[in-house]
């Protein structure tokens, strides 16, 4: 049975620690496939309102709005059966395993993604200029794993707790495969980092240029020692 709860605090905590809290509302609302209006209802608030916080407009709501939201889209669900609860909830609140994510944690203080890039050795590939961003965890994926058995469903388990994370792809020939994966998801990572790839395929890079994800590929030589590395951040 799903934990509702965790799903709930799971949500408030990646909408809270968002750089931009109105794209996430818009996000985690679009995934629960409900509209502005529908939300608005059963906030008893006007639908500009919801419409101004997803566009930035408003002022960004505070952590009791935030809940009121995150409850609103839990019972909203509820009452449709829960499609969102019995399919995503499972990869929210870690039920499901996968041999594909080689290691996953989330941090209680953040790690800016600069140092994280240099604790890896990796170059950046794409979007440089976004690279002072906070992280709050990472996900290390088998991208060949990955790509044979994850259904698009799954792919929100990567993300744990928040989106504010990096996505570290190992075995990677070329970097597309991934950035096209994420390209097509609602769930946005904050960096990825690639392992592998001698080069960056061109369309890879435009893709991250396009989502403004910065992207680089790490000069280390195996898998396990991007994981070793990563075992000393607290």
């Amino acid at each position: 049975m799903v934990e509702t709860e965790k799903v709930m605090r799971l949500i408030a905590g990646e909408i809270t620690l968002s750089e931009q809290p109105g794209a996430a509302i818009k996000r985690w609302r679009e995934m629960f496939r409900i509209s502005q209006r529908e939300l608005a209802q059963r906030l008893e608030v006007g639908p500009s309102v919801i419409s101004d916080y997803e566009s930035g407009r408003r002022k960004s709501p505070g952590t009791a709005m935030i809940r009121r939201i995150v409850e609103a889209l839990i019972s909203i669900d509820q009452e449709r059966g829960s499609p969102f609860l019995s399919k995503f909830g499972p990869l929210l609140t870690g039920e499901i395993q996968s041999k594909a994510i080689l290691s996953m944690k989330d941090f209680f203080d953040s790690i800016n993604a600069i140092d994280l890039f240099d604790i890896l050795e990796a170059r950046v590939v794409a979007c440089e200029e976004l690279l002072d961003r906070e992280l709050y965890g990472y996900t290390v994926v088998d991208s060949i794993n990955a790509i044979l058995s994850f259904s698009p469903l799954e792919l929100a388990r990567l993300y744990g707790s928040t989106t504010q994370r990096a996505l570290i792809f190992t075995k990677v020939t070329t970097g597309r495969s991934p950035m096209i994966a994420i390209r097509v998801t609602t769930l946005k990572p904050s960096v990825v980092i690639m392992h592998g790839p001698r080069r960056t395929d061109p369309i890879a890079k435009k893709l991250a240029e396009l989502e403004r994800i910065p992207m680089g590929i790490s000069r280390l030589k195996t898998p396990e020692e991007i994981v070793e590395r990563l075992k000393d951040i607290k």
